[in-house]
């Protein structure tokens, strides 16, 4: 697993955030206290990778409720974008906006690229407490799958997540 020097690691607080879900809509990630959240930072809503990335999630989202967890994509794009992209993809969580100011919650996260102008391809699960448990960084053009995060948000619901090792 490759992770950048200021990637937050687990046991970390998950930093709180409020970002745009859409034209009228804001979510904060403290309002999903209380079950577990995967935050799916990715670098741009119409890449190929992105984009079969986030299909994915949206194909095996039964898994995740499964375990009650909510997933939540983040990326630098508009909110327009993130709506043309999820009508495009029929993906039907939330696509946040980290525009304004410019990626200011991936860098919170630690996953930021400012050469770039967007974030790394990065998972985080954040447990019902607020801390995160998992994370994990992907170079931008390899789609890390759903196996690690859904093995990590199982883990998790089982208990098993206190003692494992990412």
């Amino acid at each position: 697993m490759m992770h950048g020097s200021d990637v937050l690691l687990p046991r970390t607080p998950a930093p709180d955030f409020t970002l745009p879900a859409g034209p009228d809509r804001q979510l904060t990630l403290s309002s999903l206290r209380g079950r577990p959240v995967v935050l799916a930072f990715y670098p741009g809503d119409w890449s190929r990778v992105c984009g079969e990335q986030l299909a994915l999630y949206q194909t095996v989202m039964p898994e995740f409720h499964q375990f009650g967890a909510a997933v939540v994509g983040v990326s630098v794009d508009s909110v327009w974008s993130h709506r043309a992209f999820a009508r495009d993809r029929a993906i039907r969580f939330d696509l946040l906006s980290d525009f304004q100011p410019k990626g200011a919650v991936a860098q919170r996260y630690g996953v930021y690229r400012p050469d770039d102008g967007f974030s790394e391809r990065a998972l985080f699960l954040v447990d019902g407490d607020g801390t995160v448990v998992y994370s994990h960084v992907s170079p931008v053009e390899v789609n890390p799958g759903a196996d690690g995060i859904l093995a990590a948000v199982e883990s998790l619901a089982t208990g098993g997540a206190r003692s494992a090792r990412w």
